[in-house]
């Protein structure tokens, strides 16, 4: 029988489209995978909050799921889930810097409980029993990540506000929808992975991951350095594909279902062997 694989997916982008469908082709080779004995979970800069519905959408049956870009780990306890491994940092000098420069910016955090504070309703954000709060009352205690939402500017800004900003004591990455998110230092969804792996005991060798945004990178190279597969989907940027093994179709064209159809299956005993 063949050893099981841990096989982390990103969400937006990879698993679904931009308004939410998914990517052609992704329940059923999910299904076949997770069918098959592997470890098909999620690895997501989404909240728990915003993850648990493709979860159970795909009908997926993973021991652990991979949010907040790696600060947060759930682990499945019966029907229900338990914040299993937080990550947190203190946010002050960071949100002090980016107050500084995009003073008319959106800002949210998510504790270490899962409570979300935000300054600034937004559509984008899951914000359900969240807090609208002052900014002074973001930076009161340790969160495990923070959200900036700049209106009027673009990706290249944020790539030009992290540089200037100096942001070196805190993991950052830029989404498809141009907001940076912030992680703790040294996290990001490889490091979580990684703890996810060692703990279920799966073979080095046997990780393949999926991304296609730059929080994706810090994924890629961990699968790498274990001589594991990282797929970028076809519509990533180049930073980003050149970071990964593989590249794959882009997301509107079953991009992720293509890739995933090349994992092998367990091979199965009929109950007359």
């Amino acid at each position: 029988m063949t050893a099981p694989w841990l096989v982390g997916l990103d969400v937006d982008g990879t698993i679904i489209l931009q308004d939410e469908t998914m990517s052609p082709g992704v329940p059923e080779a999910v299904a076949r995978l997770r069918d098959a004995g592997h470890e098909v979970t999620i690895a997501t800069g989404r909240s728990w909050m915003a993850t648990r519905r493709w979860v159970e959408q795909l009908e997926l049956a993973p021991e652990f799921v991979v949010c907040s870009n790696g600060a947060v780990t759930m682990r499945r306890v019966g029907d229900d889930w338990e914040r299993w491994h937080i990550e947190t940092f203190d946010p002050s000098p960071v949100l002090a810097l980016l107050r500084d420069r995009l003073p008319d910016a959106r800002y949210m955090v998510e504790l270490g409980s899962g409570l979300r504070l935000f300054t600034e309703h937004l559509d984008d954000w899951t914000l359900d029993g969240g807090r609208q709060v002052g900014f002074e009352e973001l930076v009161a205690e340790p969160v495990s990540r923070v959200v900036v939402v700049s209106p009027g500017h673009d990706e290249e800004d944020f790539h030009r506000l992290v540089a200037d900003a100096g942001l070196n004591e805190v993991s950052y990455a830029i989404g498809w929808t141009a907001w940076l998110d912030i992680a703790p230092q040294g996290v990001d969804k490889g490091t979580a992975l990684e703890r996810v792996r060692s703990e279920l005991g799966i073979e080095p060798g046997h990780v393949f991951v999926a991304g296609d945004g730059r929080n994706d990178i810090g994924m890629f190279g961990w699968a790498l350095g274990l001589d594991g597969r990282a797929v970028a989907m076809g519509q990533a940027p180049t930073e980003v594909k050149d970071a990964a093994g593989e590249v794959t179709a882009a997301v509107e064209d079953g991009g992720l279902a293509m890739a995933l159809n090349t994992l092998p299956a367990a091979a199965q005993v009929s109950a007359g062997e």
